[in-house]
């Protein structure tokens, strides 16, 4: 019992002394109030998951003139790319690439974040044998890129000294 006090007291120790701590919701600018997203597709993935994240951090989400911001998502691209083909000239496998640019306006049009670009990558391996498994783990990672995505896009943001 005395031993288990001791580690737990040296693990609290050690973990305050280098400076670790968990990451805090990220705070957006106040800018951002009320932003209008334009997106190449607003129902895709990636902008569906920007805009619950952009709710959820507070901000609302509009569709009129009332935005005090604009964040335009320029380009949403999700690419295949074949790595390496088997002996019987089949994939066995390929990178999916999620690349995501995107700019932040005021209402009157000036930049409060330049243009950025993000990008995500994934390796995957193709078995013919599970081709239902293959396509249901490639969704999976469409999915977990979009997310990451648009996490990153929101911690971008949050960084936006206005």
């Amino acid at each position: 019992m005395r031993g288990r006090f001791f580690l737990l007291l040296l693990t609290s120790l050690v973990l305050a002394g280098c400076g670790f701590h968990l990451q805090q919701q990220s705070s957006l600018p106040p800018e951002m109030e009320h932003v209008r997203l334009e997106a190449p597709d607003p129902y895709a993935q990636f902008a569906r998951r920007l805009r619950v994240l952009l709710e959820q951090g507070g901000v609302s989400v509009v569709d009129d003139d009332s935005a005090t911001a604009v964040l335009q998502i320029l380009s949403s691209r999700v690419r295949k790319e074949i790595l390496t083909i088997g002996d019987n000239a089949r994939v066995r496998e390929y990178r999916l690439r999620h690349t995501v640019e995107f700019a932040l306006l005021d209402s009157r049009g000036a930049v409060l974040a330049p243009v950025q670009k993000l990008e995500q990558s994934r390796v995957i391996s193709f078995d013919e044998t599970e081709i239902l498994g293959a396509a249901q783990e490639d969704e999976q990672l469409r999915r977990e890129m979009s997310d990451t995505l648009a996490r990153l896009v929101i911690r971008r943001l949050s960084t936006t000294g206005t």
